[in-house]
């Protein structure tokens, strides 16, 4: 498992490594920028390289690579933004070791002279702030910024793209659009969240013999990895029977939004569950059984708009008493009645609840506290919008600070997925971000299909955040593998569960076969 870490608890662990003697800071520069050398040589293996370096160690890494790429027999120029005659500390020490060694340099302060020397190159190495960086560049690092985004070669950054901040993914004045990123020794929690993401573009994350272990404190963002998700990826015994698979009850669905209903059903089959028991509105059941054949659909009582009604709680309850996890909001609407049924269900079920869509519309505070003191197992699947609502925020806000946000409303037995691009997932203890997913997503009833396959999940006997982490991979995935072949234009939500079998396969073969 990989950790995405703050600026601060990078400087932690290089000062502790340092101090215990294993490491100097001279070693870790070389080891940066070997790493950075190499990439640069695995993408783009001839032409010439320019290594834009700014003053400090981030340009220390640079003035590195460019020493090692000579030495391996690359054209290579530094764009030095300053006199390297007065760069102070290691970054003095391996700019002239690199200088003697012959690596050609120019010191550039005019935006049109350093674009003038990166339009003529094959690849432009992003050296200029490192992950200490914060606020907006000035002066020539603000032209040199502009010109390597002018100009058309493709852009490898050291550690974090040049202008963004490495804690928060912001970039309050110009910034660097990399191709790959060559993050050193951890993922930046900048890096994994937009919009720093953006910048990023891929990010290949290099080993340079930190220990993180002393710096990684609980709740530290997690970023899984194919074993992390195979490991706790719930397989059928030899033995199996479908009583054994999980039965998820969704309660779910309105005259005008069946589709949701039929959706998060279809989820929680793929997924993997032996029953899936559609309890919907009376309108609902033949879009259910013509979809759905593989489903039990259960006939509830109706509003006048086709919503459930109050008197569906009996019958709710009953098929809840027999359910390992109840799915509970997807197409409800927020009709008066109907959410007074979801707070009540949502305060007394004593099953594992996943909470989605309409089912979190009809909660305040009051009722999210009410879920923390209930017994079971918890998820709450909001986008910003709901979230935002549920704890009297905007959503410019929630998406200023995701993470934090998530984990407003999550608890020990309650998981927070906060959908979107890079989903996050938290409780009180952990916290997760999904890299799977694209943009292609963003259209209705995909979190629908989400509510159901962690539904399944959580009937499967996996906690909160485990169940939530691998159902928004799995799903991410999915939506991964549907973009590649249909694109992200035309990718819709029923696309979606057709490929979340590629999905599982991905994760079978990384190892989690009997």
């Amino acid at each position: 498992m990989r950790y995405a870490l703050t600026a601060a608890q990078i400087r932690k662990a290089e000062a502790l490594a340092t101090a215990s003697g294993k490491v100097t800071m001279a070693e870790l520069m070389q080891r940066a920028g070997s790493a950075l050398a190499a990439e640069v040589m695995g993408r783009v293996p001839s032409g010439t390289v320019a290594v834009v370096c700014g003053k400090g160690n981030n340009g220390g890494d640079g003035w590195v690579a460019a020493r090692i790429l000579l030495e391996s027999g690359r054209d290579v120029r530094v764009v030095s933004l300053v006199d390297p005659a007065t760069l102070t500390g290691l970054a003095a020490e391996v700019a002239s070791a690199a200088i003697a060694e012959g690596v050609a340099w120019e010191h550039l302060e005019e935006r049109s002279q350093i674009l003038e020397r990166l339009e003529r190159v094959a690849v432009t190495v992003d050296a200029v702030f490192g992950v200490g960086f914060s606020g907006a560049p000035r002066g020539v690092f603000a032209l040199a910024i502009a010109a390597i985004e002018a100009a058309s070669t493709p852009v490898v950054s050291a550690d974090v793209p040049s202008g963004v901040d490495a804690d928060t993914g912001r970039a309050p004045g110009p910034a660097v659009h990399a191709d790959v990123t060559v993050t050193f020794s951890a993922h930046k929690i900048g890096l994994v969240q937009y919009p720093g993401a953006a910048y990023a573009g891929e990010v290949a994350v290099a080993d340079v013999g930190l220990d993180l272990g002393p710096t990684v404190e609980p709740g530290a963002c997690e970023v899984w990895e194919q074993d992390d998700y195979a490991r706790v990826m719930p397989l059928p015994e030899p033995d199996a029977h479908k009583g054994t698979r999980g039965r998820v009850l969704l309660v779910a669905g309105s005259r005008q939004y069946a589709g949701a209903a039929v959706l998060a059903a279809a989820g929680a089959m793929r997924m993997g569950a032996g029953y899936a028991i559609a309890a919907v509105p009376e309108c609902v059941i033949p879009a259910v059984q013509a979809s759905l054949p593989h489903v039990i659909a259960a006939s509830l009582p109706q509003t006048s708009n086709g919503s459930l009604a109050r008197e569906a709680e009996v019958r709710i309850r009953e098929l809840a008493s027999e359910a390992d996890a109840v799915v509970i909001g997807p197409g409800l609407t927020t009709f008066a009645e109907t959410s007074a049924l979801v707070r009540d269900l949502v305060a007394t079920l004593t099953a594992p609840l996943l909470i989605d869509a309409d089912g979190i519309n009809a909660l305040g505070a009051a009722d999210i506290d009410a879920l923390h003191a209930r017994a079971g197992f918890a998820v709450l699947t909001p986008h910003p919008g709901e979230l935002a609502h549920l704890v009297g925020s905007t959503v410019a806000e929630i998406q200023a600070d995701r993470i934090g946000s998530a984990a407003r409303v999550a608890g020990d037995r309650v998981a927070c997925v906060l959908k979107g691009a890079r989903t996050v997932v938290a409780t009180r203890s952990r916290t997760a971000v999904t890299l799977a997913g694209n943009a292609g997503m963003a259209t209705a009833g995909t979190g629908d299909v989400l509510a159901g396959m962690c539904g399944t999940l959580l009937a499967q006997g996996l906690d909160p955040f485990e169940a939530a982490v691998l159902a928004t991979h799995v799903h991410g995935r999915a939506g991964d593998l549907a973009a590649a072949d249909l694109t992200e234009v035309c990718l819709t939500s029923s696309d979606l569960v057709d490929y979340i079998p590629g999905a599982m396969r991905e994760l079978l073969g990384a190892g989690r076969r009997r």
